[in-house]
């Protein structure tokens, strides 16, 4: 249930979707001139690479004859045209990817990001992209109409787009804003995400481990995906196996041959347990062999969030909630630092670390029933795989509570104890 709710209304992400807006700002002789807009309003799923594909059928017979800021992938069936000058694409059904950020023709403005969009909470900078288009060949509406069918993949699929829903236009400023200027009409889609539609195997499960407790719980059997039956299969390989070079260009995603077979890991470890504060070791591993994760983020749900926290090596952010009483922290790397997870190689897995210090409340702080560990762990924006809750790491036999260790209390002890020796 907690699967489903979270995928059909995110309650640690309310209004989480990606807009896209069609904005027609001037007309010309054979069409008009339009702008459209990407804008990621999750708060912690972003685009990563290969970045998106924006995908439509026109109303009519409409043909891009020109287009900035974007390209289409298909030129299509452009044989009725004539002349030097040719439609940039005459596709009914157009796909559109983004330019890479060193293209240095047909660029406009908040253009060529690769197909790439940040999560909005961590750069709101990068979460939008633009690109310009001239269509013509308007038909029976010379005043211009969206297109239809929008579609998005991002890269992969998962998206489902609302229809093209017109709005009051969109509004920019002029003269150092002492004069608006509202485009000529606006349509906006909403698009949002579905793992049930996506329809892929987790990339992602968690492991827990405590101070007090040896035994470490590992990643369930299992968790991305069962390994093939032949030992020698290419989709994953044994550390000790060698890498050879086919294998490290190959574009299918190798990962190391493990009991979870998740190409990413996510262990939380209850480090110590001090008077007034608690300490976590939070770590990211990469079993990926061929593959970094470049602006990875880990959504951490946990009530302990809702204390103050200390981040030491990554950076990080409380996200607002909507119906829980747990706290979520968004968590993230730091740039030139370890804001890219790499890739494992034969030197051992790719990872990156951070300690956490939370302080306690004390009408609710506890280590009793796995309460020390996370409800819900995402990386990227993905489920990830939690273990059992009968396989949380518990405190030892006949404990009901494990105690701080009170450093400065025991001192005081001692330091009186050798005082009285002395007397």
């Amino acid at each position: 249930f907690s699967t489903f709710s979270a995928d059909c209304y995110d309650p640690l992400d309310p209004n989480g979707n990606i807009t896209v807006t069609f904005d027609i700002y001037q007309r010309t002789d054979h069409g008009y001139l339009a702008r459209v807009t990407l804008e990621n309003y999750y708060l912690y799923r972003h685009i990563d690479k290969p970045g998106w594909k924006l995908g439509w059928t026109w109303d009519n017979n409409e043909v891009i004859w020109s287009m900035s800021g974007a390209i289409a992938t298909d030129r299509g069936n452009c044989s009725s045209y004539s002349g030097s000058q040719m439609p940039h694409s005459c596709r009914k059904d157009p796909i559109i990817v983004d330019l890479s950020p060193d293209d240095s023709q047909n660029r406009s403005e908040h253009c060529c990001r690769g197909g790439l969009l940040s999560a909005s909470s961590i750069d709101p900078s990068n979460a939008f992209s633009s690109f310009e288009l001239e269509v013509r060949n308007l038909g029976d509406n010379p005043l211009g109409q969206a297109p239809n069918s929008l579609t998005l993949m991002a890269p992969g699929p998962g998206y489902t787009c609302s229809p093209f829903l017109e709005t009051n236009p969109t509004v920019s400023s002029d003269f150092g804003g002492l004069r608006q200027v509202p485009v000529l009409r606006t349509w906006k889609s909403s698009c949002t995400y579905s793992s049930f539609i996506a329809n892929t195997l987790p990339v992602c499960c968690v492991s827990l481990s405590s101070f007090y407790n040896p035994s470490i719980t590992s990643c369930r059997n299992c968790s991305c995906g069962c390994r093939e039956a032949d030992k020698n299969t290419a989709s994953c390989i044994r550390p000790s196996d060698p890498l050879t070079r086919s294998s490290e260009d190959s574009k299918t995603e190798i990962v190391e041959c493990t009991d979870h077979m998740c190409p990413v890991r996510v262990h939380w470890h209850f480090k110590n347990n001090y008077m007034k504060q608690w300490r976590v070791k939070l770590t990211i591993s990469n079993y990926n062999y061929n593959r970094n994760y470049s602006n990875w983020n880990v959504l951490v749900q946990h009530p302990g969030f809702s204390q103050n926290a200390t981040t030491y090596s990554f950076n990080s952010s409380k996200l607002p909630t909507l119906g829980l009483h747990d706290g979520v922290s968004l968590f993230w790397g730091i740039d030139y630092y370890n804001s890219e997870l790499l890739h494992s190689d034969k030197d051992g897995v790719g990872l990156v670390t951070t300690e956490i210090l939370l302080d306690k409340d004390p009408n609710s702080f506890t280590v009793r029933n796995g309460w020390p560990f996370p409800r819900r762990i995402y990386f990227n924006g993905e489920n990830c795989e939690m273990p059992l809750p009968d396989t949380f790491p518990m405190l030892p036999n006949g404990s009901s509570s494990l105690r701080p260790t009170y450093c400065v209390f025991s001192l005081s002890l001692i330091l009186l104890f050798l005082a009285l020796l002395l007397l």
